[in-house]
């Protein structure tokens, strides 16, 4: 299974930590954003789009990524980030505009994750960010369970 994970990962490296572990499992390139041409994608099976939550959503370049990519039928794709606050229908909203983005240009999102990462922007940098030391070892190992379980049922 052909696999390409687009990350936009900035402050802390949170996202790509979680990159790096499914780019081992599905023996992917990790490519940015702005290093892709939009028709490239369909020369794959999986298509991973990852970012930072910002302002309750992906980063700008991932989400313009998004409105260029061609229309396409049935593409597989998973959605991944990492944020400050976590939890199943905050993870939803936080992915809603790239997920509908995504639907809107025929892709099937088969799957998504999200866990916490360290968050020092706005007035948290005043008392030392939260979720220091995030993802942790267990975020790696929940990250290496969903990428083993998405290969295992897209294969």
């Amino acid at each position: 299974m052909k696999t390409l994970l687009v990350l936009y990962s900035y402050h802390h490296h949170n996202t790509e930590k979680i990159a790096k572990v499914f780019a081992k499992i599905f023996d992917a390139e990790i490519k940015n954003p702005k290093e892709i041409k939009p028709e490239e994608l369909q020369g794959y099976d999986l298509v991973g789009f990852g970012s930072g939550i910002y302002s309750a959503k992906h980063d700008e370049s991932i989400l313009e990524l998004a409105d260029e990519l061609p229309q396409v039928t049935g593409m597989k794709a998973f959605l991944f980030s990492t944020a400050g606050i976590t939890g199943k229908s905050k993870a939803s909203k936080d992915h809603a505009t790239i997920r509908e983005k995504l639907e809107s240009k025929g892709y099937t999102i088969v799957d998504e994750f999200q866990c916490k990462g360290f968050n020092t922007n706005s007035f948290l940098r005043l008392f030392g960010g939260m979720n220091k030391g995030r993802p942790n070892a267990q975020d790696l190992k929940n990250a290496e369970e969903f990428a083993q379980k998405l290969k295992k049922d897209y294969k």
